[in-house]
């Protein structure tokens, strides 16, 4: 009998570094984002490059009260935002704009329940808590995280600060425990404008797929 060769997938992994400092959302610069690892967002939901233009990068970093979500992105283009933006409340449809997303599913043995969070350079946010069903997916729109964040546009760079504070539904996690995530860009008009950093592969754009989340480790 032959040898059989097997392609061993490497699960692809995204660490938050524990920092003993509790940033706020406004941070932009703190030392302590320099000590975390820089993931790269680069292409389509369909798995297809993006022009460099559109680039991002993100860092996650953890502390006692919460965890933060840093992007750094490109921005070669106008501004896609809203005009009058309220920042009293959450801002549903915020997804047909510029956006930052993050989707954290916090118990790995259940990857269908899980937690969306997106960010406008407008300081706009919208957070919402997910559960995929046979018959569909149920969204509650209700949900209430506490999450701030943060936009600094300068030049061509957009950078982009999320800040979830633990509570009951997203517990504050120990060293070495391992969460489900995601990472999303929305920049620009079109079908083009939808990345990823791991790409869902649906013939139309859409992030709702948890089979391809990430690892989260807890660093």
């Amino acid at each position: 009998m032959g040898e059989k060769s097997f392609l061993m997938i490497q699960e692809p992994i995204i660490s938050a570094q524990y920092s003993t400092v509790s940033l706020s959302a406004n941070e932009f610069d703190h030392p302590a984002w320099g000590e975390t690892e820089a993931i790269q967002i680069t292409r389509k939901w369909s798995g297809e490059e993006a022009p460099a233009s559109r680039h991002a990068e993100a860092r996650m970093i953890w502390s006692e009260e919460s965890l933060f979500v840093r992007f750094v992105c490109r921005q070669n283009e106008p501004l896609i935002v809203n005009s009058n933006p309220q920042l009293d409340k959450k801002t549903i449809g915020l997804w047909d704009r510029d956006v930052c997303e993050v989707f954290i599913a916090p118990d790995r043995k259940t990857r269908q329940s899980y937690f969306e969070f997106e960010a406008a350079p407008t300081g706009e946010w919208v957070d919402l808590a997910i559960r995929l069903t046979p018959d569909g997916r149920e969204t509650d729109w209700d949900f209430y995280s506490g999450m701030t964040t943060a936009a600094r546009y300068a030049g061509q760079e957009l950078t982009t600060i999320i800040r979830i504070p633990w509570s009951a539904s997203i517990p504050k996690p120990k060293q070495g425990d391992a969460w489900r995530c995601n990472l999303f860009r929305c920049v620009g008009r079109g079908n083009e404008r939808y990345l990823a950093w791991q790409p869902t592969f649906t013939p139309d754009p859409y992030f709702h797929v948890p089979e391809v989340f990430g690892r989260l480790d807890f660093a």
